[in-house]
């Protein structure tokens, strides 16, 4: 069912309600075709995973008899957490027959007892598996013969790959490109938001995937294209958004494509012509509906950690925390103290580092730290 409301906050639908991304996606399409590996990198809420669907989406226009998996591996925090998901994503849905699926999966899964499910409109069964912690490699590797048995051409994304850096476990990379140098049917993007650790992964010479793959590193939509994109989808609704009033929303977030996104949901649901005023109350009104959240977490941190949160709001950018004027004009404490403060915040995700210097992670809550008392 086609949503209501163009501008989507999560999800994909299709290409009509997907803005731009052609050089990216014929970079995805080409080398995925010649059968290059891609690592796609960006900060969170850049359009990764959209990015990921449409590309998948072109891939079945062009070779309708593939299969294309997508898992999301953020939440997981062991091996165990992968194999189970990895196992749930993908056994069962190379094959079309109910049967036929149920006879592949016990011929290459043995180290542990799958159950099944039917998904009652489709009869694709669905598979749910429990894994020994010493098993755990052996389902891992038979996973990976199941899908190089297919027939077919499977394309695998695997988002927030870096995770596995944080797995107990030892050696999971490697163990990983053990299996996956081995697929000549089955290729691979990984994706990631922490973008040092998924560059050292890929590009230092001590790591089991150095240079395994193709590199796209994926920034803001330009901002024409989006205004295009926006200002036709208002007019469709009989709105008026101006592109000027459109430049300003982009220009505030730097393009950064959820907060655009969830700003322009919000106006479209409106249902009226679009000026700044309405754009002053949509921004409060979700300001309003995070600040308790945003208050509770600010409780759980330092009082030298959020003094350093609500400075860097105010700056915008900054791109040396630790230089004297910036920690004097803000009052903060020793370098030392801030330093250590930067390390939390940074780990935590509440501070990213750009090119251009340290900003406040979630855009909506830098706006709504520069209205706090400092």
């Amino acid at each position: 069912m086609k949503p209501n409301n163009p501008f989507l906050i999560s999800g994909y639908y299709s290409p009509e309600l997907f803005c731009d991304r052609e050089q990216e996606t014929r970079a995805i399409l080409e080398a995925l075709h010649n059968g290059r590996n891609v690592t796609l990198i960006a900060p969170r809420r850049m359009g990764k995973t959209g990015l990921i669907r449409h590309a998948f989406y072109r891939l079945k226009e062009q070779q309708p008899d593939i299969d294309t998996f997508y898992l999301d591996i953020y939440s997981t925090q062991s091996l165990g957490d992968f194999v189970r998901l990895f196992a749930s994503t993908v056994l069962g849905q190379l094959d079309s027959a109910s049967q036929k699926a149920l006879s592949r999966i016990s011929k290459f899964v043995r180290s542990c007892r799958p159950v099944f499910t039917f998904d009652e409109l489709t009869g694709v069964p669905k598979v749910t598996i429990d894994v020994a912690p010493a098993e755990e490699e052996n389902t891992l590797k038979e996973i990976f013969e199941y899908l190089g048995s297919s027939e077919k051409r499977c394309y695998v994304a695997i988002d927030e790959f870096q995770q596995i850096v944080e797995y107990p476990e030892k050696g999971v990379e490697a163990l990983l490109r053990s299996y996956i140098q081995f697929l000549p049917n089955v290729n691979f993007i990984f994706a990631g938001s922490k973008q040092h650790q998924i560059q050292e992964m890929f590009t230092s010479s001590r790591r089991p995937f150095y240079q395994s793959t193709q590199p796209l590193t994926i920034g803001p939509i330009q901002r024409d294209e989006y205004a295009s994109f926006a200002t036709g989808h208002f007019a469709e609704h009989n709105v008026k958004l101006h592109q000027e009033v459109f430049n300003s929303i982009y220009e505030k977030y730097e393009g950064h494509t959820w907060y655009v996104q969830c700003l322009l949901n919000r106006l479209y649901g409106y249902d009226r012509n679009v000026d700044m005023e309405l754009v002053s109350y949509a921004t409060e009104q979700i300001l309003s509906e995070y600040s308790y959240m945003y208050a509770d977490l600010l409780k759980t941190y330092s009082f030298g950690q959020v003094r350093l949160l609500k400075a860097i709001a105010r700056e915008g950018c900054v791109k040396e925390v630790l230089a004297g004027d910036f920690i004097s004009a803000h009052k903060l404490r020793a370098a030392s103290s801030v330093s250590a403060s930067l390390k939390k915040l940074l780990d935590n995700e509440l501070i990213y580092q750009t090119p251009c210097g340290y900003i406040i992670y979630d855009r909506f809550m830098s706006e709504w730290l520069r209205k706090q008392p400092f």
